[in-house]
């Protein structure tokens, strides 16, 4: 059978292979430590679980419209307005099956073919493939370490041409965890603006900032920047429901128009009880979202300064997600390996720590390691890794 060229464009999400690997050796029975997962670590809080359970005994197990409940819109929408000073009507918001289906359904109903999106690099690993998968070119900038992986005014201007359709700003980010300011994300906002650029707000680690730093929302910098992007979020990371499949996208009545059709013939509807269960995380109590926040806070200072104390090792401390990124380059290259992505293979082979190699994210240099697991783990994972790179010496 030949398959649709769209698909064979795709790259094998490495953050899944790396964990299949790890999942495989624990199988063989090998004591692997994996530090690949991009989901906490903590289960959905009970008051969450309840709403749903209650949701199904009422038999609230129907189709429910397309763009999802008026209900949770509207919860949606007063959230927007008291953490981000955003305003929109039930028309202006549709809840997808996670955001990344939110992203997957704009990038549909925006791209035409050879339309080019502006993805800086590192990027979350489906940024791209999805874009190919809507006919587009993902073009692909270069933010520098030394600038905490953040792309600069310029180094957008550069990057816009006349197919320029447009920009994703994940803030914070994953894999790197770094943050745009205010003044960032202005004079970005700017040069969108002067272009006409639409911007793509992936906003799904607002929850999750461990710095002094406000998350703040490009969106909401002034009228024209809130026309000219397009907000996504969900409650995966924040109210720790990745299983759930619950996100959402917020921006113009026409675009959102356009994804609630699109959504219609695809998945008809989110998952009705799953809808009800992010109604109550809203609506409830946020005490035990601020108690895995603060166990997140101790986990990342935790783990920075283990990673960071390791010869070889360079680890910019991040701001937010749950995720750091260091630069192994020099550890790989003491080690023989003139690739990262060996040095991963060899590091999982010999003292089995999974880590996902920075390649899928753009970024050949680093690692993304997760710290949504228990501290002992983390310390144990930081000795396996300071003891490969001590004694694999070339």
């Amino acid at each position: 059978m030949d398959l649709a060229k769209r698909v064979k464009t795709l790259t094998p999400s490495s953050t899944l292979a790396i964990t299949a690997k790890a999942k495989e050796l624990k199988q063989q029975g090998h004591d692997v430590i994996g530090l690949g997962v991009g989901e906490p670590d903590f289960n959905t809080p009970d008051y969450i679980i309840q709403a749903a359970s209650k949701a199904m005994s009422k038999g609230m197990t129907k189709y429910t419209p397309a763009g999802g409940i008026v209900e949770l819109k509207q919860a949606i929408a007063t959230k927007l307005l008291e953490d981000n000073e955003l305003q929109y009507t039930n028309e202006q918001l549709i809840i997808t099956t996670g955001a990344k289906h939110a992203l997957y359904t704009l990038f549909q109903v925006l791209i035409n073919e050879g339309d080019e999106v502006i993805v800086p690099a590192p990027y979350w690993v489906s940024y791209p493939e999805q874009i190919k998968l809507a006919g587009g070119e993902p073009v692909i900038v270069n933010a520098q370490e030394k600038n905490e992986f953040k792309i600069t005014p310029s180094e957008l201007e550069k990057a816009i041409t006349a197919k320029t359709k447009a920009v994703i700003i994940n803030s914070p980010s994953n894999p790197t965890g770094m943050m745009y300011s205010k003044e960032d994300l202005m004079k970005l906002g700017e040069t969108c603006l002067k272009h006409d650029v639409l911007i793509i707000s992936d906003e799904i680690y607002e929850k999750l900032i461990y710095s002094s730093d406000n998350h703040i929302s490009i969106a909401q910098l002034s009228s024209e920047l809130k026309e000219q992007t397009i907000v996504i979020n969900g409650v995966s990371k924040s109210h720790a429901m990745t299983g759930w499949r619950i996100g959402y996208a917020a921006g113009s009545k026409e675009i959102i128009s356009a994804m609630t059709n699109l959504a219609s013939h695809s998945t008809s509807n989110p998952t009705s009880i799953a809808q009800y269960a992010a109604l109550a995380a809203y609506e409830g109590p946020q005490e035990p979202l601020e108690e895995m926040k603060r166990v997140f806070a101790e986990r990342l200072d935790l783990l920075h300064g283990l990673i960071d104390d390791i010869p070889g090792v360079t680890c910019i401390k991040p701001k937010g997600a749950f995720y750091l990124f260091p630069n192994v380059k020099e550890a790989a290259d003491k080690n023989g390996y003139s690739k990262v992505d060996d040095w991963v293979a060899a590091l999982l082979d010999k003292e089995k720590v999974a880590l996902v190699p920075g390649s899928a994210f753009g970024s050949p240099d680093n690692v993304r390691l997760s710290y949504a697991t228990s501290a002992d783990v983390l310390e144990e994972a930081a000795k396996r890794i300071k003891r490969f790179i001590m004694t694999h010496q070339s």
